[in-house]
């Protein structure tokens, strides 16, 4: 077989450090008030040293995007502020992670602790509390800890997109 003009969902990778030369992609607002951090992690709870976590999420002016790559620990982060409250939905920030063993990208959202909307949330209120509690950041220091878990016992809850 031969791998001329395949996609490189298509072909053995990883590619993910292509487009990640710029080290600032991960600063969504330069003076931002929350900070977010975290691991990717696969099914036997070891870190993923080569994927790709993005962030979307509402912001002033439109969309603010981001991107990080992991580090040899699995470990992420972010500089941005909390998202204000959409039609009804507790602020949230949605999250895309590209991984070796993933021939397409998977989707959550990582919403806020204490925040009073969530258990009001279309999405977060009808979820069990063991899913419900995979997509709640949790107070780490001065950051927001969020870990990925792809596969396995408290697996993130993934969306279809």
């Amino acid at each position: 077989m031969t791998t001329e003009g395949l996609t490189p969902s298509q072909t053995v990778g990883p590619f993910f450090s292509i487009g990640l030369s710029d080290a600032t992609q991960n600063t969504l607002v330069p003076d931002g008030s929350v900070r977010i951090v975290g691991q990717v992690l696969d099914g036997a709870g070891d870190p993923v040293p080569d994927a790709v976590v993005e962030l979307w999420q509402p912001g002033p002016k439109g969309t603010l995007w981001g991107r990080c790559g992991t580090d040899a620990d699995g470990e992420f982060q972010f500089v941005t502020e909390k998202p204000a409250a959409e039609d009804g939905s507790a602020p949230a920030i949605d999250i895309l992670v590209f991984a070796r063993g993933l021939l397409r990208h998977v989707a959550t959202r990582l919403y806020f602790p204490d925040e009073p909307a969530n258990s009001d949330d279309p999405i977060l209120g009808p979820l069990e509390p063991g899913e419900r509690e995979t997509l709640v950041a949790r107070p780490d220091g001065d950051a927001l800890r969020f870990d990925i878990r792809l596969q396995g016992e408290r697996q993130t809850v993934f969306f279809a997109v």
